[in-house]
């Protein structure tokens, strides 16, 4: 075994006490590695490590802990072409996708996180009159953003560098220090990013990595007595969970959850650009992404062509071998969410909806691959369209006006990112600010990444990105003195 694959506890590699199980290549399912399995002791060992090391780290500068995080930046662009194929084996992502969005993501994340903030910012001065809660006389304020504590991070498999990296960075740069809990289907890439954190300077406890397939793992990462923060990225039934042991204790949470992205497509559309957005879905990794637009609103004048486009934009993508140039549709992460996708098609096709193209699984023999699959005539109170399926599947249901389309939208249990295409930018933003979600897309699929990022209803708690992500990895506190 290669240090890389121990776990990462108190600044060292030390071998897990449960062994080691597979990780698999969704694309051949041939083994890439031998992943460690923690036990609960080691994981609270891990949670009790960040907590010895709190107190130093959270003392130093915001300037060395930003030089931390800048060198770990350029290790991780320096090795982006073994990391990605490391990436891209354990997820099945396509070569692009590993290298851009994966890796390239997270050392831009590092380098993001490398520039200094400001912690602090003076009130204006009041003016107080005597009372019982002090002297009459000027009152100056500054109020100081402090690190929350210990930070327990449990990332998604969807992508295991870009999000333990929007968590671990950010937190870091506020004075915080963190136990990383990876997704037990591809781990490995996680204790890469430690390494490089290691080898940036990160002292001993600041990053620790514990990974398993067991449920206990990361219960014992959650219950901690050690542990501050739970920031977790999963399905809204995990999070509900999550969040409940941490209300029994007060502990602060971000969430990220589950989505079911709303499309709004009017009869004025681009539909070039709508088709084009919306068939993400069909493509990027799979349509395993909490934000994507799954669920598309048409209005009727364009609902005939909105739906003839999409399948042939979803038949002329290339599915196979994420290695292979050319390749748009990799496989899914494993063979029980394929069986978990296909049964979605089939409930789709019980409930009256008919599956205009894809479901099917193409030529390759080995592999976890669905053909992209559009169902059209759905009604909005069908499974297909308010169950997330997180993969490459997407429900079309029609509307008549604005306000029939908005309504549909916001009749969901999710409420993460939705879309409106329009060529009326008028129409657009008041539909936008209609919507209940933590995002709104208008004629893009594309995010700018400093805008915040988070969900309303079941979709998740709090938000992060760019400067959000500091505050959500502080507390604010008032200091007061008279002047």
């Amino acid at each position: 075994m290669s240090e890389g694959q121990r776990l990462f506890v108190g600044g060292q590699w030390v071998e897990p006490d449960a062994g080691y199980y597979p990780v698999v290549d969704p694309a051949t399912e041939e083994t890439v590695g031998q992943a460690p399995e923690a036990s609960v002791e080691q994981v609270r060992e891990a949670c009790a490590a960040a907590r010895e090391a709190f107190g130093a780290w959270s003392r130093t500068s915001p300037g060395e802990r930003a030089a931390v995080l800048g060198r770990a930046a350029e290790i991780i662009r320096g090795r982006l072409g073994p990391y990605a194929e490391l990436a891209r084996a354990e997820t099945g992502a396509t070569t692009g996708t590993a290298r851009a969005m994966q890796v390239g993501v997270a050392a831009a994340r590092f380098r993001r996180y490398a520039t200094v903030e400001p912690a602090e910012w003076a009130i204006a001065p009041q003016i107080n009159e005597a009372g019982p809660m002090g002297r009459a006389g000027v009152m100056g304020a500054l109020a100081v953003r402090q690190p929350v504590g210990v930070v327990t991070c449990i990332t998604s498999y969807n992508n295991p560098w870009a999000n333990p990296a929007g968590k671990v960075a950010p937190a870091l740069a506020m004075g915080n220090t963190v136990v990383v809990k990876p997704a037990p289907q591809d781990p490995l890439s996680v204790y890469r990013m430690a390494e490089a954190l290691e080898e940036a300077g990160a002292p001993a406890g600041v990053v620790n990595v514990v990974s398993g397939r067991a449920t206990d793992v990361g219960a014992a990462a959650v219950a901690s007595p050690d542990v501050d923060m739970v920031s977790f990225t999963g399905s809204t039934a995990v999070g509900r969970r999550i969040a409940e042991v941490c209300g029994r204790d007060m502990r602060r949470q971000l969430m990220e959850l589950g989505g079911k992205g709303a499309a709004l497509v009017f009869d004025d559309a681009d539909l070039t650009s709508a088709v084009a957005g919306i068939g993400t879905t069909f493509s990027f990794y799979s349509g395993q992404i909490c934000t994507a637009p799954t669920r598309v609103l048409a209005q009727r004048g364009v609902y005939e062509r909105l739906v003839e486009q999409l399948a042939a934009y979803a038949r002329r993508l290339k599915i196979g071998d994420p290695r292979e140039a050319g390749t748009v549709v990799g496989p899914l992460i494993s063979a029980e969410h394929r069986a978990r996708v296909e049964s979605y098609v089939e409930l789709g096709r019980k409930e009256g909806a008919t599956v205009v193209v894809g479901g099917e699984r193409p030529a390759p023999e080995r592999g976890f691959y669905v053909a992209p699959a559009l169902l059209a005539d759905c009604a909005n109170d069908m499974r297909v369209a308010r169950e997330e399926i997180f993969g490459p599947v997407v429900a079309v249901v029609p509307f008549d006006d604005e306000d029939a389309g908005v309504a549909l939208a916001n009749d969901s249990d999710y409420g993460l990112v939705d879309y409106v295409w329009s060529g009326d930018v008028a129409r657009a933003f008041r539909v936008a600010r209609q919507l209940r979600a933590g995002g709104v897309g208008i004629n893009t699929v594309g995010r700018n990444m400093e805008a915040p990022f988070g969900g309303f209803k079941k979709s998740g708690v709090g938000r992060d990105v760019g400067s959000y992500a500091l505050h959500a990895y502080s507390e604010v506190q008032a200091i007061v003195w008279p002047g």
